[in-house]
């Protein structure tokens, strides 16, 4: 399968290790706004083929990794074949929109988030839209090799990529507040950051794997007048959650000040 890529920034570069790690990089070809030097190094250290033109139409799929302002300019000047999937990765740029300057072509949205990179994202996909039973399963395929799909409703399409592409950043803030405590606590800083990425890494896999609601698993850990759940107490009494929630309003820009 032959997968081109348009847009090389931060979530395309990611996109671009994550195929790279299960396709042939001969297969995977690359379209940034333009060849910078980030580019070329990436280019060198993965093996991808570096596209000249905006011509896609010998590609099985087009993933657009565009930021969402320029995404429509970006795409009337793009060509692609009859049978050519397309996968947008920009988020608030609509199906229809792209349908319009594509109207034979499969078009599917997705949210992806950063990692992608390492074949561990989480991917809203949009359920329904305009792409055949066909597409979608050959774009679940690639997809899904880079992470987890998560099929959501139109309308829930942006707080579910807000939630899965912002939320690495809400998890690294938390990481490393565990790690600094650790530190004051005696830990050396490179040990206390794989303890609780480590950490992170194991409740997040236990919360997929037994489908439990979170806050039955925190009661697994939380017993009765034990140091867990005085750490818990702290978090609520320090406004934890509520900063969590504002946090993720403020993202999705359903957030008021008060």
């Amino acid at each position: 399968m032959k997968i081109g890529v348009l847009g090389a920034g931060h979530m395309g570069s990611a996109m671009i290790r994550g195929l790279a790690n299960k396709y042939d990089v001969n297969d995977i070809f690359v379209k940034g706004h333009r060849v910078s030097p980030r580019l070329l190094a990436l280019q060198k250290e993965i093996g991808f083929q570096m596209m000249e033109n905006n011509d896609f139409s010998a590609m099985d799929m087009l993933i657009v990794a565009t930021p969402a302002p320029v995404t429509i300019d970006a795409l009337i000047n793009v060509t692609v074949g009859d049978d050519t999937i397309i996968v947008s990765a920009a988020q608030g740029v609509s199906a229809k929109g792209i349908k319009n300057i594509f109207p034979k072509n499969s078009v599917i949205c997705m949210i992806p988030n950063i990692p992608v990179a390492v074949n561990a994202g989480c991917i809203a996909v949009e359920k329904g839209g305009f792409a055949t039973p066909e597409a979608t399963e050959k774009a679940n395929e690639v997809l899904g090799s880079l992470g987890t799909l998560i099929p959501v409703k139109s309308k829930d399409l942006g707080i579910a990529g807000t939630v899965g592409g912002c939320g690495p950043a809400f998890v690294d803030v938390f990481l490393s507040a565990l790690g600094d405590a650790a530190v004051q606590n005696g830990l050396d800083r490179e040990t206390a950051y794989k303890v609780a990425a480590s950490m992170v890494t194991g409740s997040a896999k236990m919360a997929l794997d037994t489908g439990l609601n979170p806050s039955d698993l925190k009661d697994q850990v939380t017993s009765p007048g034990g140091s867990t759940i005085k750490g818990v107490v702290a978090l609520d009494a320090n406004g934890f959650r509520n900063a969590v929630n504002q946090a993720v309003n403020k993202a999705n820009g359903t957030y008021k000040d008060e």
